[in-house]
């Protein structure tokens, strides 16, 4: 093998940073910046000296496993927080450091570099994410590495990237079937003639669902993602100049319900499904476009990209009961079913029994949302001395677009005989549900790394200026709007002190921020937190080694109510709160090795450990469902003490097993007393995951792998209706063909 070749983890670093790389290029022949910037993150020999806490996940550590689960695939990652809900990985709940991990809306989630949630400042809550199975590295960002990227910095970032064009005429197809239904059709093709390249990829997964519904039927779902990319190759002699066109479509329809179990069903049961929940869907459709230019030569570089994305869902499912004599709330129903009140609610969710006064009639919601996202962003690298001092500057710019329109509506059903039959009413709109949330926002920041013998300090600074408006969209509620602007700048410092070769230690102090949506009054302050963070870094050949300590000092923590957050929240959908101050202390350890145990057989192991302490720092109470009345001390909500991945490899010419094994320690549902999870925690939880390929030589290669070997369930939440489960052992066996 050429060593001077990109690898395949130095090859997805470097089309984060610029997509034209490929991976037949000589790192002897590309730019300078090119080479710096792939062994800063991803180059297998050389020892990263930037500042903060990056994680890179590149292309041949994501076919091991060959997960479809973002969240399967970030519990490798130290300092990741996880809330899981449908077990498939549909609807990711990420936080990073403590943050909670509420519909992943605390941190900022990209693709190839650009926003890809529906709508990141109206509406952050990420219910539309990207395919895992079409991306082909992941990045995650912490700390002052973070702050380059937002609008939120409290947490980190998130980067996925796509697959690049090919230099020359590529193509693989991979199928697979497994249980439950699961089958999955992935298949792409592309080259370079001259000075124009263009790739397509589609993928195709779907699934009958693990859970059984007690009234029969599929509870899983279907989803489709087709990409195509050209590019032309614009350069002479004095530049490096390319375009790029990126398109794309996904969708989904997925029988996914937010109603789960009493603890006592869900002993009997795991997997168990109400019939309320029968005519429970989710149907959603994603649209991109991204035009990229890159322009550079040895001194200086710039990427622009142009990008806009739709979506639009519908998500038809149980909300409650119909108001009237008694109101129950669903959450309340399945967390005391024996009670007076309680028990003919329960018995019409489960079809014990048939509908028989009024407020028995089951509401179905339908929550229509339709959202836009666009703008255009321009980032600089620049490479200069001044007074004999070697500067890297990275400079960018953002001017961005969101919106969400809600239309939600309701429809009232009666159970009988197990089924849901209407009961003829008119469809009623949702009055806190007919709105538009739009925001224009202009996001700056600058970084200077300058290299101070064996210190390479680096001063950052992030500007956002956004523009916020609401619109209540009710008939005869026009007078209810809203316009407010929200200014803040945010610095860092970081650096990297170089010990040796192979080691280091590196430190960072920066500026957190999480805005408000433009719905809330300008009483709700935007979080904000200064976070610190000091670490040691080691790497030689096949050893790898890092080390961070970290303390977030979080100043008015907010959180919102939504329907996934559930009880508390029903009359107060998209409300947001505060708390008093909270800290985040905690450290994160990561490590790599691999064995040579004789010719043709290595055996690479690699370890990931979190430790996590969150609590308030004084008393207050609140009616926010995950915190209630709160002293000083408690925990932070879905906030696991510990957390510990060990991934054990044994591999060989033509074959390869892996067997990684994931520990969660509990989580408490709610910090404070006075709300319905008060006292409640998810059990402790161990996951064994096994995958094994086999080359075939020409043919291709057969791979099998199974989820959950012991088939190890536990309630993962009892959020947002309901104790949900883990998912049960899953077995895929599939064949890859390449050329």
């Amino acid at each position: 093998m050429n060593t001077n070749k990109l690898t395949l983890s130095a090859l997805a670093v470097a089309a984060v940073l610029h997509p034209y790389v490929n991976a037949n290029d000589d790192i002897n022949n590309l730019p300078t910046e090119y080479v710096e910037r792939i062994q800063i993150i991803g180059h297998d020999d050389k020892l990263r000296t930037e500042a903060g806490a990056a994680t890179l996940i590149g292309e041949v550590e994501l076919e091991k496993f060959k997960f479809d689960d973002i969240n399967r695939v970030l519990y490798s990652v130290p300092g990741v927080n996880i809330r899981e809900e449908d077990g498939y990985g549909l609807r990711p709940n990420i936080g990073f450091r403590g943050a909670t991990p509420e519909r992943s809306k605390k941190i900022t989630v990209m693709e190839d570099g650009v926003l890809i949630g529906p709508a990141p400042y109206s509406a952050p809550a990420a219910y539309y994410f990207p395919m895992m199975s079409k991306m082909t590295a992941v990045e995650v960002f912490k700390g002052p590495a973070a702050i380059k990227y937002g609008p939120n910095t409290v947490a980190g970032a998130l980067n996925m990237t796509t697959r690049q064009i090919p230099s020359s005429q590529e193509g693989a197809l991979d199928v697979a079937a497994g249980s439950d239904g699961y089958a999955k059709a992935k298949a792409y093709f592309g080259s370079t003639s001259g000075n124009f390249g263009y790739l397509v990829e589609a993928v195709h997964i779907q699934a009958d669902g693990f859970k059984e519904l007690d009234s029969g039927g599929d509870t899983g779902f279907d989803k489709n993602d087709i990409m195509a990319k050209f590019q032309y190759d614009l350069s002479d002699n004095n530049y490096n100049q390319l375009v790029e066109l990126k398109l794309s479509h996904a969708d989904e329809i997925s029988d996914e319900t937010y109603l789960g179990l009493t603890d006592a069903d869900f002993k009997q049961n795991a997997n168990r499904r109400y019939v309320a929940s029968q005519n429970d869907l989710m149907d959603w459709d994603h649209q991109q476009v991204q035009f990229t230019h890159f322009i550079g030569n040895d001194n200086f570089d710039v990427t622009t990209r142009l990008y806009r994305n739709d979506f639009e869902r519908s998500w038809y499912k149980i909300n409650g009961f119909k108001d009237g004599a008694i109101v129950s709330d669903l959450q309340a129903i399945l967390a005391n079913p024996e009670t007076d009140v309680n028990l003919p609610f329960y018995q019409v969710l489960t079809g014990q029994r048939d509908t028989e006064r009024e407020y028995e009639k089951i509401i179905l919601g339908d929550n229509q949302r339709e959202y836009y996202s666009q703008g255009i962003q321009s980032e600089l690298y620049l490479y200069q001395e001044l007074f004999d001092v070697k500067h890297s500057f990275n400079v960018g710019f953002r001017y961005h677009q969101d919106q969400i329109q809600r239309r939600h509506t309701t429809d009232a059903y009666s159970m009988v005989s197990s089924q849901l039959v209407s009961d003829g009413s008119a469809t009623i709109a949702s009055a806190d549900g007919t709105n538009t949330e739009q925001t224009t926002a202009v996001a700056v920041f600058f970084k200077d790394t300058m290299t101070l013998g064996d210190l390479d300090l680096t001063l950052g600074l992030r500007g956002e200026f956004i523009e916020g408006e609401y619109q209540n969209d009710t008939p005869g509620k026009e007078g209810d709007w809203q316009k407010k602007n929200t200014d803040v700048w945010l610095p860092s410092i970081s650096g990297f002190y170089t010990l040796s070769e192979h080691s280091g230690l590196f430190f960072g102090i920066h500026e957190g921020f999480v805005p408000t949506s433009p719905k809330e009054l300008t009483s709700v302050k935007v979080e904000s937190s200064i976070n610190y963070e000091l670490g040691a870094r080691y790497h030689n050949k096949g050893s790898q080694l890092e080390a961070v300590l970290f303390y977030n000092d979080i100043d008015n923590l907010k959180e919102g109510c939504s329907f996934s957050t559930a009880s508390q929240c029903a009359n107060n959908i998209d409300a947001e709160f505060n708390s008093s101050e909270a800290s985040v202390v905690g450290l994160e350890l990561s490590a790599q090795h691999t064995y040579t145990l004789s010719d043709g057989f290595d055996l690479p192991i690699s370890l990931s450990y979190t430790y996590t302490s969150g609590e308030f720092d004084n008393a207050f109470t609140s009616d926010f469902s995950m915190w209630g009345a709160v002293e000083a001390g408690d925990a932070l909500p879905y906030l696991p003490e510990n957390q510990l991945t060990l991934d054990i490899g044994l591999a060989a010419n033509a074959w390869q097993v892996n067997l990684i094994t994931r520990y969660i320690s509990e989580m408490k549902e709610a910090s404070g007393e006075g709300v319905l999870l008060s006292g409640v925690t998810t059990e402790a939880l161990t996951v064994v995951d096994i995958a094994a390929s086999y080359e075939l030589g020409e043919m291709g290669n057969v791979y099998f792998k199974v989820d959950n070997v012991f088939d190890d369930q536990e309630i993962i939440s009892h959020r947002p209706y309901g104790a949900r489960p883990s998912k049960p052992r899953t077995a895929v066996i599939g064949y890859q063909y390449s050329f």
